[in-house]
């Protein structure tokens, strides 16, 4: 019953925060327009300029999802804490489980010099118990999976929030995901993986936001 933050559900959450648009279009066609109305000479020397810009900076890049979940703190701490919580919960499951189990022990041995009605009585304490503890258990894996998948939504908002400011930032139209076995990527360059770069920028913002609660 120990949860742990699945490296699938980051994925899904990386992937779905990994496209984010940042150009603006306007912006773009106004930049066209302004190299049409330029003299031939000037819109190739402009081109030449821009050529080594454009090569610095990629439209397309890619962040490493197994890396991501490695080294965001945030996520490790997250992770560490609902562990925590499962374990608390099973712990005092288990223990009221032992408690049962001694006592359904106990009416099995008395039952033989017991009267009918105390031992119908028995039967429909521990038939109540029984029910209880199922339902304990029942709720707590709710409530488990309630916090895990509130977490989950939180670490999506986080890292779609800084995939964007980055692409802004560095002008990138297009952040993919890749993570080893489970990915459209087959192959990329090293310059076009960002991933040490959103980790910087998210546990930066994490440490930040934790001195701002001290």
């Amino acid at each position: 019953m120990i949860v742990s933050v699945s490296k699938k559900l980051l994925f899904l959450a990386v992937l779905s925060a990994s496209f984010a648009a940042c150009t603006n279009d306007q912006a773009s066609n106004q930049k066209t327009a302004a190299k049409t109305e330029t003299t031939p000479a000037a819109a190739t020397a402009a081109d030449d300029e821009d050529a080594p810009a454009a090569a610095q900076a990629p439209e397309i890049v890619f962040v490493n999802s197994d890396t991501l979940l490695n080294n965001y703190q945030y996520f490790k701490d997250v992770k560490a804490r609902l562990e925590a919580k499962g374990k608390r919960m099973e712990t005092d499951l288990r223990t009221k489980a032992n408690s049962f189990q001694r006592e359904v022990e106990q009416y099995r041995q008395a039952a033989a010099g017991m009267g009918q009605e105390q031992r119908a009585a028995t039967e429909q304490r521990l038939a109540q118990k029984e029910q209880q503890l199922a339902a304990q258990q029942q709720s707590s894996g709710n409530q488990l999976a309630k916090d895990e998948s509130d977490e989950m939504r939180k670490i999506y908002e986080k890292v779609e929030a800084q995939l964007k400011k980055i692409s802004q930032e560095k002008g990138y139209k297009m952040v993919l995901t890749y993570t080893r076995g489970n990915s459209a990527i087959l192959y990329g360059d090293a310059s076009l993986d960002i991933t040490n770069d959103a980790v910087k920028a998210l546990n930066e913002e994490y440490k930040t936001s934790k001195n701002t609660k001290k």
